[in-house]
C-alpha cells in the first residue's frame, strides 16, 4: 500500500456539499470520494504512473 500524505484543502461550500452528497450515493467516505475524483482525473490525463511502474512521472511520450 502506498504512503498516505494529509494535506488541508480549502473548499468551496457548494462544491463540497456536491461531493459530499456523490460521496454518498456511492457509499464512500468523503476523503475517499475526493481521491476517486482525483486519481480518476490524473488517469484520463495520462499523468499516474503505470501499474507496476516505481517512478512516479509517466513514461516519455505519455500525455
Amino acid at each position: 500500500m502506498s504512503e498516505k500524505k494529509a494535506y488541508p484543502l480549502r473548499i468551496n461550500a457548494d462544491v463540497m456539499t456536491a461531493v459530499q452528497r456523490w460521496a454518498d450515493d456511492e457509499l464512500r467516505s468523503l476523503n475517499a470520494q475526493i481521491e476517486y475524483v482525483l486519481r480518476d482525473a490524473l488517469r484520463k490525463a495520462g499523468r499516474l504512473p503505470k501499474p507496476g511502474n516505481t517512478d512516479s512521472t509517466p513514461e516519455e511520450g505519455e500525455s
